[in-house]
């Protein structure tokens, strides 16, 4: 299985917590940067001939916020320069601040399948403290927009005086609404951004305090039918992230943009971080990949575990052996042992248990350390 993810920078208002490569002040750049966007699309499908990929991925910044025939552009260039296996899921991230009807019907005209929409909490005052653009209001616009399609809902947790009340109305609003998966995961606060001044007043619920709103979360999802795969991802059965799924199982992919990441035979590589750069490199012809190493076997190892520890399913045994010619318990016999009471392992999957996933770092730093 192998993804490719497309970068789009630009965005109306960048958001108090964020902490992505994003402009907020070039939009007056988008042609220009989608241009180059497609000449780096059709380098790495001239390298990439031999791959066939089975998601497609819009992130940001706000991939809505540009014009919609960008996108359009975009995904011909890929159907032009990928081989796409039929059927590929194909997502495309969405602000309900910057969507209307003319925009979604040019989406579903280029092949988007499904949507990712960023609401984050339903409380008109969080969504203004987090600096979003939008309100409910918006957010139930755009699902009437897109009902019949496949959408998915971001929900967000440890925000300034948000209660489990407020959590409640948020979940019931994306369910209500259509939504057949939902991401719900804690605010991440970076250094540099301006919510990080609230983290240092003390304004922001403490990490029991978020834990506590995660339990509450995940139970009312499964009430309303939304099944965990992953720590912070629910959906009604059927209806999974096949692209994240293929993160989480090691998969490759190759990241197309500024500051994308990409993942191929083995060698890890990402784009140059700056705007100017990345188009300076693509215009004279040049790849803007600006570090790349090879991973090691011990690395693999480790990356192979850590990313399916974070799902439902675990480990599998088998795949771990058929991959690396070696057993986990070989390879982590005392991370094993230190962390045997928060596992299971059931039929071939090594797998933590539930009430323990949403701290799986802290059990995952048993594997980090071991000597190999």
């Amino acid at each position: 299985m192998a993804g490719i993810y497309i970068h789009v920078p630009f965005c109306r208002h960048k958001c108090s917590y964020c902490d992505f490569v994003s402009y907020p002040d070039k939009i007056n750049y988008a042609e220009a940067y989608m241009a180059c966007l497609y000449k780096e699309l059709k380098m790495r499908g001239e390298e990439l001939k031999n791959y066939e990929f089975d998601t497609v991925y819009f992130g940001g910044g706000t991939p809505s916020y540009i014009p919609p025939k960008l996108i359009l552009g975009a995904m011909n260039q890929i159907k032009s320069c990928f081989k796409l296996k039929e059927n590929a899921e194909i997502t495309l991230e969405l602000n309900p601040g910057t969507i209307g009807e003319a925009k979604v019907e040019t989406y579903l005209k280029a092949g988007i399948n499904r949507f990712s929409i960023g609401l984050q909490t339903a409380i008109d005052s969080q969504l203004a403290d987090l600096g979003r653009i939008h309100n409910a209001r918006d957010y139930v616009y755009a699902t009437n927009l897109l009902q019949g399609q496949n959408f998915s809902t971001d929900v967000m947790l440890g925000l300034k005086n948000q209660t489990k009340e407020d959590i409640a109305k948020t979940i019931e609003l994306a369910a209500a609404c259509g939504s057949k998966h939902i991401s719900m995961y804690a605010l991440t606060v970076e250094d540099g951004t301006p919510i990080y001044t609230d983290y240092l007043n003390g304004e922001l619920p403490d990490s029991d305090e978020v834990a506590e709103m995660y339990e509450f979360g995940r139970k009312l999802l499964e009430e309303k039918g939304f099944k965990r795969y992953e720590i912070s991802n629910f959906a009604i059965p059927g209806y999974e992230s096949k692209h994240n799924w293929n993160y989480w199982k090691r998969g490759e992919y190759i990241g197309v943009g500024v500051s994308a990441s990409s993942f191929i035979a083995g060698r890890r590589f990402t784009n140059t971080f700056d705007l100017d750069e990345y188009m300076k490199c693509l215009i004279s012809g040049f790849f803007p990949a600006v570090t790349s190493e090879e991973v090691d076997v011990n690395d693999a190892k480790f990356e192979f575990i850590m990313l399916a520890l974070r799902t439902s399913k675990g480990v599998s045994m088998k795949e771990y052996q058929e991959k690396f010619g070696t057993s986990i318990g070989e390879d982590y016999p005392n991370a094993i042992k230190q962390t045997i009471k928060y596992l299971d392992l059931d039929e071939d999957n090594l797998r933590i248990k539930d009430e323990y996933l949403y701290v799986q770092n802290s059990i995952l730093g048993y594997f980090m350390e071991e000597v190999r």
